[in-house]
């Protein structure tokens, strides 16, 4: 006759480490899922304050080289306005932008200014 006491340890030892580890693959899982999570928040909060930044830095150096200057904005210093504000990568700003450039009156232009500065400023999230 067999002793079915070391057996029934040996099978109930089994069970409660695969217990053991059933319960760590779900917490392991369960932290994955929420460590994902706060990535993808942090990442969308990255690229806000990148986005941010870059609209601040073109409206310092719009307000800079166009509405501080003293005289015509030259050709350099266009170009560098131009490429700033394709990088935003805004199809609205680069809207107004357009309207602001192709203004022909001076009262149309100081509009499309203000609403190219009411827009930029909008642009800004504050979370």
């Amino acid at each position: 006759m067999i002793d079915s006491k070391p057996l029934n340890l040996k099978i109930i030892s089994l069970v409660i480490v695969i217990l053991i580890l059933s319960a760590g693959d779900v917490f392991f899982g369960v932290k994955y899922f929420v460590v994902q999570k706060e990535l993808r928040q942090t990442q969308t909060a990255l690229e806000t304050q990148r986005t941010n930044e870059k609209v601040l830095d073109f409206t310092k150096l719009f307000i800079e080289k166009v509405l501080k200057a003293e005289t015509e904005v030259d050709f350099e210093t266009r170009l560098k306005l131009e490429n700033a504000v394709r990088d935003l990568d805004d199809e609205e700003i680069l809207a107004q932008w357009s309207n602001f450039v192709n203004s022909k009156t001076e009262s149309e232009t100081q509009n499309q200014v203000k609403n190219l500065l009411e827009l930029l400023v909008s642009k800004i999230k504050i979370d």
